[in-house]
C-alpha cells in the first residue's frame, strides 16, 4: 500500500454536505476528491430524507382517494401494496444516486471508494477496493451521524427497528410501537397510520415534539390524535424483547405488544475509524467536531460540516456549511450564518418554523407581536378540503422586523420558503403586507398574518371592534 494520491481539497463523505463541498472546491479550481465507503449521498438520500419522503408522498396520494368523495368522485375498492411502494421508493434512490454520480463526474471530481482514516493532519489512509494513501492541502470532514442506539433495548432489525431498518419492510405492520416522539418518530408515525396501522407514540418527555415549542407539540397531539395515534408521554422504556412474532415493550408498570417496534431517540455523530487523534484534533462531548464560523477546526487546514459539528442535523444546514467550508478552503472568505434556518417535520400536516418563537424573540429581550391567521380563512384551503392549520409571523414591535414564523398545515414546507427569505434579508410586517400575493393560494396566510400582526386584518375580524 505505497500508492499516495494527492489533492488540494479531499472531502469524506458523500452527503449533502460533503458533496456540495467537493462541487463548489471544483468549481474554484481546486483538485478535488470525495471520499465514499458506502452509498453516494449520505444519510438524507439513501435512508433519511428522500426515502421516508417517497413513502409520505404515497401515504398522502391514499389519503386523498379516502376523501374522493367528498370531491364528488366515486372510486372503487381501495388496495395499498406496500411491497410497490417500498419498490418505488428504492427507485427514486437509484435514479438520485446516479444522478449524482454523474453530477460529480461532470465537476471533474475524483470519487475514491473506501474508508478514511487520518495517518497525519493532511493525509489520510483509504482502505477499500483498492487501498493507499492521499495526502491533501486541506481536509473536510463531512462523516454525517447514526441513529443513537439504547443499551437497555438495542435494535436487532428483525422486530426492533431503527430509522434505517423500518424503511425495508415489505409489509404494513398491524401494530407498532414507536420510543420517541422527535419529528423521526411522528413522521413513521404519520405514514403508518395513514396506512392502517395502529400507532403508539412512547415520549419520556411531557409532550412530543418537544423542541418546536409549546404551539406546535399542541397542535400535534391533537393531530396525531385524530389520526388514530395513541400518544404516551412521561412514559419511561425499561426494555424490549423480540418474541419472534412481535415485540414486548416493558414500560413502568405495565407491557405493550405490537408486532413491531421503532426506536427514535435521535442521532448521534459518527467518526468512527476516523482516527482524528492522528491528527491532534479534538473531540468534544457526544463526539462533536468543534468549528468557527469559517467551519475551521482547532487543527489549521482540517474543517468539518453538517451533523458531525453539533449545530443542526439538518440537510440543508450541512449543504450550506459545506460551501462556507469549500470557499475558505480555496482561499475565499466565506462565514456560516443560523438566523433563518428552516425546519421542517414531514407530519400530516406539515410543520415548518424558521427563525425566534414568540417566546424565545421576548426572552431575548424584543417587544414582540405575532400575527396568526387560520387556514380555515383562506379561500384555496377551503377548495382543497386542506383547512386544517394556522401560520404565525413574529416581529419586534418596534422597528416591524420579521424575527421568526411557522406554519402548520397543506404545503408548509414550500410556504416556509417564504419568511427564509424575509428572515434573511431583514424584512419587516410591511414588507410581506405590501407584497401582492396571488390569489387564491395558501401563500396569502402570510400576507395575512402580516396584516395581523400589524392590527389591520382583511380577511378576518378585527381582535377588538372598532368604535
Amino acid at each position: 500500500m505505497s500508492e499516495r494520491k494527492k489533492f488540494q481539497v479531499v472531502v469524506i463523505g458523500s452527503g449533502p454536505g460533503g458533496y456540495v463541498a467537493a462541487i463548489r472546491a471544483a468549481q474554484l479550481g481546486a483538485t478535488v476528491a470525495l471520499i465514499e465507503k458506502e452509498a453516494l449521498g449520505g444519510t438524507c438520500l439513501n435512508v433519511g430524507c428522500i426515502p421516508t419522503k417517497t413513502l409520505l408522498a404515497g401515504a398522502a396520494v391514499l389519503h386523498q382517494v379516502k376523501r374522493a368523495e367528498s370531491f364528488g368522485i366515486t372510486t372503487g375498492p381501495v388496495a395499498v401494496h406496500y411491497e410497490k411502494m417500498k419498490a418505488r421508493k428504492d427507485a427514486v434512490v437509484a435514479k438520485m444516486r446516479g444522478g449524482l454520480e454523474g453530477l460529480i463526474k461532470s465537476n471533474q471530481i475524483t470519487l475514491l471508494r473506501g474508508t478514511a482514516s487520518f495517518e497525519t493532519p493532511n493525509s489520510l489512509k483509504v482502505v477499500g477496493p483498492e487501498s493507499f494513501f492521499v495526502d491533501a492541502e486541506k481536509i473536510i470532514i463531512a462523516t454525517g451521524s447514526v441513529p443513537m442506539d439504547i443499551g437497555a433495548f438495542p435494535c436487532d432489525h428483525k422486530r426492533i427497528l431503527n430509522s434505517t431498518s423500518i424503511l425495508e419492510l415489505t409489509q404494513i405492520p398491524k401494530t407498532l410501537a414507536i420510543v420517541g416522539g422527535g419529528y423521526i418518530g411522528c413522521e413513521f408515525a404519520s405514514l403508518f397510520a395513514e396506512l392502517g396501522t395502529k400507532v403508539t407514540i412512547l415520549e419520556a418527555l411531557p409532550t412530543i415534539l418537544s423542541l418546536q415549542g409549546t404551539t406546535v407539540a399542541q397542535f400535534m397531539t391533537k393531530a396525531l390524535t385524530q389520526r388514530g395515534v395513541e400518544i404516551v408521554t412521561g412514559v419511561k422504556v425499561l426494555g424490549i424483547k423480540n418474541t419472534g412474532s412481535g415485540t414486548t415493550v416493558q414500560l413502568e408498570g405495565k407491557m405493550l405488544e405490537t408486532e413491531f417496534a421503532l426506536v427514535a431517540v435521535g442521532r448521534k455523530v459518527y467518526t468512527e475509524g476516523l482516527h482524528v487523534e492522528k491528527a491532534g484534533l479534538p473531540v468534544g462531548e457526544r463526539g462533536v467536531i468543534a468549528v468557527n464560523e469559517k467551519m475551521e477546526t482547532a487543527v489549521p487546514g482540517i474543517y468539518a460540516i453538517g451533523d458531525v459539528t453539533g449545530k443542526w442535523m439538518l440537510a440543508h444546514v450541512a449543504s450550506h456549511q459545506g460551501i462556507v467550508a469549500a470557499m475558505n478552503a480555496v482561499g475565499r472568505e466565506a462565514v456560516a450564518h443560523y438566523e433563518a434556518v428552516p425546519a421542517v417535520i414531514f407530519t400530516a400536516p406539515e410543520v415548518a418554523t424558521v427563525g425566534l418563537t414568540l417566546e424565545q424573540a421576548k426572552q431575548k429581550g424584543f417587544q414582540a407581536v405575532s400575527g396568526t391567521f387560520p387556514y380555515m380563512a383562506l379561500g384555496k384551503a377551503q377548495a382543497a378540503l386542506e383547512t386544517e392549520g394556522f401560520a404565525e409571523v413574529i416581529a419586534d414591535s418596534k422597528t416591524g422586523q420579521i424575527l421568526g414564523a411557522t406554519v402548520i398545515g397543506h404545503e408548509a414546507s414550500n410556504l416556509i420558503a417564504e419568511m427564509t427569505l424575509a428572515i434573511q434579508n431583514e424584512l419587516t410586517l410591511e414588507s410581506v403586507e405590501e407584497t401582492i400575493h396571488a390569489h387564491p393560494t395558501v401563500a396569502e396566510a402570510w400576507h395575512e398574518a402580516a396584516a395581523m400582526a400589524l392590527g389591520m386584518p382583511i380577511n378576518y375580524p378585527p381582535r377588538v371592534k372598532r368604535a
